[in-house]
């Protein structure tokens, strides 16, 4: 019989822990049971402030995101190239100075006026040269499909299609974030898809559709998903990327419910 491979789960300290400012959402994380945290934007805080929050709470960042003027990002955005390249620079700056190995590269919304076939071509030769700066590093650069009900008009309309980036690009910086969430809510199908796009994830979030509250809450059978990770022999990360339902340590009972 195969040993079950352990899954490690992480906090994502933007979602998770709100009732608290964010510094100490650090040391409240560790408090509920984990190891790990990611979160997108760790640009309002100076490093070594960050770096002190991890130690003191023993904790190991996993993931941050590339900064951007919105939510989205502007990877695909053909008059922000200047300011892309700014950013994977800071993004690379923060992620080893946090001992990070994974940064979402935010595809972005194709703007107004602008043919998709034109921002799509922006953005792989974006990435294209973010990869080789990252390539010097341990960092991974994970691409994600967000999906077109939260995010009209975002660069990627689906898995399958990050991970024709990656391949098309071919190099070993990077790989897709596989997000559940959006990828149920976009597609469906999630362990299928999963399994079959699985030598290019290299980050996973989970959260429970429709309503992206904690698992258990929705529709997934997460049973199945995790034991999905457990055959493939996922031994990455899973970010919980939901929002709680009620409170943050209350809704953490999930992961007793489930064989995580």
């Amino acid at each position: 019989m195969r040993e079950l491979i352990p899954l490690r789960l992480d906090a994502n300290l933007k979602w998770l822990f709100t009732e608290r400012p964010f510094l100490e959402r650090f040391d409240a994380a560790a408090a509920a049971g984990f190891a790990g945290v990611e979160y997108a934007n760790p640009y309002d805080f100076p490093l070594a402030q960050l770096r002190r929050c991890l130690a003191d709470a023993g904790l190991h960042q996993v993931l941050i995101n590339t900064p951007g003027p919105s939510t989205f990002g502007y990877a695909c955005v053909p008059d922000s190239v200047g300011e892309f390249r700014a950013g994977i620079s800071r993004s690379l700056e923060y992620a080893t100075g946090l001992g990070a190995t994974r940064i979402h590269v935010m595809g972005g919304r194709v703007p107004e006026g602008v043919r998709w076939d034109r921002a799509f071509a922006t953005y792989v030769t974006n990435l294209a040269w973010a990869a080789e700066q990252a390539a010097s590093t341990d960092v991974i650069l994970v691409l994600e499909a967000l999906n077109q009900r939260d995010a009209p008009g975002f660069v990627l309309e689906s898995v399958e299609q990050a991970a024709s980036v990656v391949d098309a690009i071919g190099s070993e910086s990077l790989g897709i974030l596989y997000d559940v969430y959006h990828a149920q809510v976009q597609q469906g199908d999630v362990i299928s898809r999963l399994r079959n796009l699985f030598q290019h994830v290299a980050h996973v979030q989970i959260a429970d559709p429709p309503s992206r509250t904690e698992p258990g809450t929705g529709e997934i059978c997460w049973d199945s998903f995790f034991a999905e990770l457990r055959l493939l022999r996922y031994d990455g990360w899973i970010g919980l990327e939901y929002r709680p339902a009620e409170e943050t340590v209350a809704g953490l009972a999930w992961r007793d419910a489930f064989t995580i």
